[in-house]
């Protein structure tokens, strides 16, 4: 009879998170998750695998834990559009909060493993298809219930909203600005509405070349 596993999943996963976090792949070591985790190397490596093995599961345990839990949160308990609002909003909070600069673990992943190790790359790949559809049913549910202008297609829509969210975590870990990351939502928000933009300054102004 297998003897019972004495410690948390997922305390230890997420403790193995911030050790990631903090060094990123590459540079962290079975050693330092050992310490980090508080289970020595070979307790460790049983319960989890070698190091890519656990960063799998770290990497799944967070997607879930992140992405995961706001869908089960926004969609279907409030309006579409409400919901990709909220899902926004929370990502810029949760963007200015994060003193250590740490960022979001699956762009970290996409930017860091998914380059050099194809297996990942895939695994990254579902994971942003997942949250790009997410954004293409609620801006199509949006859509028929009037709340989203039609005059751009879901689909191209749910792609641009994915864009975003991904700029928004890249572009806190250098500059986690308040009016910085709501200025990338404000022109969506304006699309979404089927508002005009506004005018560009350069518009319409002639160009004076120098010889």
């Amino acid at each position: 009879m297998a003897r019972p596993r004495e410690f948390d999943e997922s305390a230890v996963l997420d403790a193995a998170a911030q050790c990631f976090w903090d060094r990123g792949y590459q540079a962290t070591s079975m050693r330092d998750l050992a310490e980090n985790t508080g289970i020595t190397g070979a307790s460790l490596y049983n319960a989890f695998g070698d190091k890519r093995s656990l960063y799998r599961r770290v990497l799944d345990h967070y997607v879930e834990r992140s992405f995961g839990d706001r869908v089960k949160r926004f969609e279907g308990h409030l309006p579409p559009r409400e919901a990709i609002d909220a899902f926004f909003r929370e990502i810029v909070e949760t963007s200015l909060n994060d003193a250590q600069r740490k960022g979001c673990m699956l762009v970290n992943s996409a930017l860091e493993v998914a380059p050099h190790d194809p297996e990942f790359q895939r695994a990254i790949a579902k994971v942003l298809v997942r949250v790009e559809d997410f954004f293409r049913r609620c801006v199509q549910a949006a859509q028929c219930a009037g709340t989203i202008s039609s005059a751009q297609s879901a689909e191209d829509l749910g792609r641009l909203l994915l864009g975003v969210f991904l700029a928004i975590r890249v572009l806190a870990r250098v500059r986690p600005e308040r009016v910085l990351l709501e200025g990338l939502i404000k022109p969506i928000t304006a699309l979404l509405d089927g508002s005009a933009p506004a005018k560009s300054p350069l518009r319409n102004k002639r160009v004076t070349r120098s010889h």
